[in-house]
């Protein structure tokens, strides 16, 4: 279990606090690339790490990301006029550029220098893969572009979406660290999900349930293994990447799509979602990405023009008892997401993390929460560049393998986790 203390310090993330200022040195997803389609179409409404910024492509179709309310008076730039290379506040005529710099007042005489002196907080919001990304921490630290791998392969081998989940950051990224729980909430996708039926893994989670974990440290995270019974003398491993700060994959299962996650703090008590799936040999099937639009995998459908799941706990998640209680699935609720998203959730905004009562298999979870304090801590109080900002430390595969019981993680990981860009996972 955490401290109060510690529990607060990894789970707040607004400005000024240890772990908002861990996040501001990271390049992070903000916006599909989908939101902002063409130039000079609507701006889009942005709440990350606590601030509210509106988001907008101009005439040039350069990508804006500024403070959400006029540097005049307070109004919503959300409302704003996206036109001639800037967006106009629609209360009195302020326009700004994707600077954030103020370029025409309307009311000022001719001659007049007043809307130099007017620049409104603005961070870089550049287009890499499928995401929009910003970075919001100090110039000067300004990290390399993202080069996760589901971001930089050919458009064709990639899928990306996201969902809005009402609970804080951690315990998102904390079901996503967790394989334990594979074998029991997921055991119906196992079966029927026409993302992951047919590897032989599937049998290896269905008949081992209880895992045992291993942990290896690695520069920008953790490589968290489970491993299982396979046939005798060997060992059915699946390792799962955590990237600092919230980035993570899962291991894949035969020649599936890899899949994965970015969990974005929205404010302390919401997160984005951002799941991609993406295979590095190949270009996606059509049956598959429709799968994956149909809310198969990893992802999920939505309530019609949102991005909120459309199971969400407004209306229970959906749940089916009868499908509960027939062994349909596992939980009553459909879709491996929302399996996740429903008990994630349940746990209220931010869970009290003293209460818990944690076990062998949550090991990768304590590994994770001790990284992260001793980020934050680093930075905060000497400066020290945060794991996982450094591009090498994002080029990292999740893997599945069968191995002689003799053959530790450690010998196993580097080849298996190593991206050779056209070359297949290693799954089975």
């Amino acid at each position: 279990m955490l401290t109060h203390s510690n529990n607060e310090l990894l789970t707040r993330t607004g400005p000024g606090t240890p772990m908002g200022d861990l996040f501001r040195r990271y390049w992070m997803p903000v916006l599909l690339a989908e939101e902002l389609p063409e130039n000079d179409c609507p701006p889009v409404r942005v709440k990350i790490l606590s601030e509210r910024l509106v988001a907008f492509r101009d005439t040039q179709g350069r990508y804006g990301l500024i403070d959400e309310f006029c540097a005049h008076r307070g109004a919503s730039l959300w409302f704003g006029r996206n036109e001639e290379s800037g967006l106009r506040c629609p209360y009195h005529g302020f326009k700004f550029d994707v600077t954030g710099q103020c370029v025409e007042v309307p009311a000022e005489p001719p001659g007049s220098t007043f809307c130099e002196r007017v620049k409104m907080t603005a961070y870089p919001l550049v287009k890499v893969g499928d995401i929009l990304w910003t970075y919001m921490g100090p110039s000067e630290s300004t990290p390399d572009l993202p080069e996760y791998e589901f971001a930089t392969v050919p458009p064709e081998q990639s899928f990306t979406s996201k969902r809005w989940q009402e609970c804080n950051w951690l315990q998102a990224l904390e079901g996503g660290i967790d394989s334990s729980h594979v074998s029991f909430l997921h055991s119906s996708g196992l079966r029927d999900d026409p993302l992951f039926k047919g590897s032989v893994g599937n049998i290896y989670n269905l008949n081992d349930l209880r895992p045992h974990f291993e942990v290896v440290d690695v520069e920008g995270g953790l490589l968290i293994g489970a491993r299982r019974n396979a046939e005798e003398g060997n060992f059915y491993w699946r390792v799962t990447p955590w990237v600092l700060p919230n980035f993570t994959m899962v291991p894949p299962r035969a020649d599936h799509p890899v899949h994965g996650h970015f969990w974005v703090p929205i404010d302390d008590e919401n997160c984005w979602v951002y799941t991609f799936d993406y295979h590095p040999a190949r270009p996606l099937a059509e049956a598959e990405v429709e799968a994956m639009k149909a809310g198969n995998g990893v992802h999920n459908e939505y309530v019609p023009g949102t991005y909120r799941p459309l199971a969400n706990k407004d209306n229970d998640y959906l749940i089916d008892r009868e499908a509960q209680r027939r062994g349909d699935t596992y939980s009553g609720v459909k879709g491996i997401a929302i399996q996740d998203g429903s008990l994630q959730e349940s746990m209220g905004p931010i869970v009290d993390r003293t209460k818990e009562r944690l076990v062998a298999t949550d090991v990768g979870i304590v590994k994770a929460r001790h990284k992260l304090r001793q980020a934050a801590l680093a930075l905060k109080e000497n400066g020290t560049v945060p794991p996982g900002v450094e591009t090498a430390h994002q080029r990292v595969r999740s893997f599945a393998a069968v191995a002689p019981v003799d053959v530790p993680l450690e010998e196993l990981a580097p080849e298996a986790t190593a991206v050779r860009p056209g070359v297949a996972h290693v799954s089975v």
